[in-house]
């Protein structure tokens, strides 16, 4: 099986921690020449420096930038592409604050489009160019198993989530002929910051401990357990080597088997 990404560069966002910081990592183990993007400029370049190398002529790089402002995000990352072309980019940003869709206001809505769905059509516009010349380019977007069955209390995410997912689709379709593949990871339970965000919002929501919480989320699971992220991340790595070049325009829950759909 062909995993081998060297000579490839990656532009991995969201990368300061959890998934994102994770997914560099497996990138970097394959090759790859990562370059990490996140707000926190001092997190980035820690992780930059502590990235794997597994040949002399692999090099890794950051991008301090926020998601939310599109145009100082359009403008660095084109100018990181124009000098060293974007092979592979995985889409990864936080998800949106919890709580029923329909007490949400508008503003939720739109915010969480623009960080998510827009930043993610501003990035992938910047690096398919150089994805064409080169004849290969790897697209995946961490969202969520929501676009497969929605989420309790998490109404905006559901919403944006699947916006993304079809939004990938459209893209498959579009950019296969150029040898570009577009798939989407979506992650089960993981223990991240999000994770951690989601038991405080229920345990706030209904006064129930976060052991009782966390015990409940995990009835719903087949393996009982939660995920590492480096478990999300391997499935990442997959999709954007060559042995997943036949891969396209699909959705891949990394979940333990909680989602029961097909």
């Amino acid at each position: 099986m062909d995993l081998d990404l060297t000579g490839r560069h990656a532009l991995v966002c969201g990368a300061s921690q959890g998934i994102g910081r994770a997914a560099a990592i497996e990138l970097a183990r394959l090759g790859a020449d990562v370059t990490v993007l996140a707000r926190s400029e001092a997190r980035l370049l820690a992780l930059a420096a502590e990235l794997p190398r597994t040949h002399a002529a692999q090099n890794h790089g950051s991008i301090a930038a926020d998601m939310s402002d599109h145009a100082s995000l359009r403008a660095r990352i084109e100018a990181v592409a124009s000098g060293t072309p974007v092979q592979i980019l995985v889409n990864n940003t936080g998800g949106p604050p919890g709580g029923p869709a329909s007490t949400a206001a508008l503003e939720d809505f739109r915010s969480a489009f623009d960080q998510h769905l827009m930043a993610a059509h501003i990035v992938m516009q910047a690096v398919v160019p150089g994805m064409r010349g080169a004849g290969y380019g790897r697209i995946v977007n961490v969202i969520s198993t929501s676009v497969k069955e929605p989420i309790r209390n998490l109404g905006v995410s559901n919403t944006i989530r699947g916006a993304v997912a079809s939004w990938a689709k459209t893209l498959a379709s579009e950019l296969g002929p150029f040898g570009i593949t577009v798939n989407n990871v979506l992650p089960g339970y993981t223990r991240t910051g999000r994770l951690d965000q989601i038991l405080a919002d229920r345990v706030q929501a209904t006064g129930r401990s976060e052991e009782d919480i966390a015990r409940g989320m995990l009835a719903s699971v087949p393996a009982g357990r939660f995920a590492e992220p480096s478990e999300i991340a391997a499935v990442i790595a997959f999709l954007a080597s060559p042995a997943a070049g036949y891969v396209n325009g699909i959705n891949v829950p990394v979940d333990g088997g909680r989602t029961l759909s097909l």
